[in-house]
């Protein structure tokens, strides 16, 4: 009989130690807590991409060009 290889991974959250298996309902997060968490951090714009502006969008900022 094989045996299930469970695979622990970082909590993104938290660091703590999480199981990333269908029996985890959080995963990969390690609680629901930590998940709500993040969750709210998405909500509140707190995860920013940083994006630099190209010549078109300064030409839109700029009202004298």
């Amino acid at each position: 009989m094989a045996r299930e290889v469970v695979k622990e991974v970082p909590c993104p959250r938290c660091g703590k130690k999480a199981w990333f298996t269908p029996h985890n309902p959080w995963r990969p997060f390690c609680s629901e807590r930590c998940k709500t968490i993040d969750l709210g951090a998405w909500a509140e714009a707190r995860y920013r991409v940083p994006v630099a502006c190209g010549p078109q969008e300064d030409n839109l900022k700029d009202p004298d060009r």
